[in-house]
């Protein structure tokens, strides 16, 4: 197995926001979505990115999809292929479409489908050798059953969990920080879904929210508004870079779902 093939990254494929993605989904309350400002701040999420050392690639908006920025949702990318998932909200289906062709265009002949259920891709935290999958309001047993075999040929072992009530995506209370790391909510680490083999760290009091990180090769891309969570990943030797993502998680997004990132070297 490719130690670090969780973690290391040459490529990332993002989206713009639409102006549309005012009408998007959220359970969020507060002032409106600032269209301009959310264009802002995921051009120095991309910039975030290329810092890590990741090739970045912008696609345009699409109008008809407020959510098509969060292109995590819609494919699932590994060891040089991808899958292209079923989005399991009804107004975000047409997404996984969208986008396929650019992944064909990068990855020829090595690009699937899957056939019934639905899985998001915010539902999916790859380790090295294990695949976590949660279900969720987005993700149900049908789609991990239609994802499963192209994991499993990669060498996964698909781990079945469940994502906490209340929250959106499975992913919006974990990440991993390496190949056997993983930072999560005290609530999620309390339900023991990793099993032994992994170390988990929980997010500090009161940065429940920080759980959304990404690790791109020799950085963690943290949120910003969680200095302890900071101080905590910086004390253990990790690479820190905080970003603004606070018009995205207006719409229920984080740091992860704002970008597919996989190596194609």
């Amino acid at each position: 197995m490719n130690k670090g093939r969780s973690f290391r990254f040459t490529h990332a494929v993002l989206r713009a926001p639409a102006d549309s993605c005012i009408d998007g989904i959220s359970t969020q309350s507060g002032p409106p979505l600032d269209v301009e400002r959310f264009r802002e701040q995921h051009g120095a999420y991309c910039e975030a990115l290329k810092a890590a050392g990741v090739r970045t690639e912008v696609l345009p908006p699409l109008e008809s999809y407020p959510d098509s920025v969060f292109v995590e949702d819609a494919a699932l990318c590994f060891d040089g292929r991808a899958v292209v998932l079923r989005p399991g909200a009804p107004s975000r289906a047409g997404e996984a479409a969208e986008i396929a062709p650019h992944l064909e265009s990068l990855m020829p002949d090595h690009v699937s489908f899957i056939d019934r259920g639905h899985v998001d891709g915010g539902d999916i935290l790859l380790a090295d050798d294990d695949a976590f999958i949660g279900l969720s309001a987005r993700t149900n047993g049908d789609g991990v059953e239609a994802l499963r075999p192209a994991l499993e040929s990669s060498g996964y072992t698909v781990r079945v969990a469940r994502t906490p009530d209340g929250v959106l995506h499975f992913k919006s209370d974990c990440a991993l920080l390496d190949e056997r790391t993983i930072f999560a909510t005290p609530a999620l680490a309390a339900a023991g879904w990793f099993g032994q083999g992994y170390e988990i760290i929980e997010t500090p009091a009161g940065e429940s929210a920080a759980a959304n990180l990404i690790r791109v090769n020799d950085h963690v891309i943290l949120r910003d508004g969680f200095p302890r969570t900071r101080e905590l990943l910086e004390s253990r030797g990790y690479r820190v870079i905080v970003v603004d993502v606070g018009e995205a998680a207006r719409l229920d997004g984080g740091l992860s779902c704002i970008s597919l990132r996989f190596s194609l070297d």
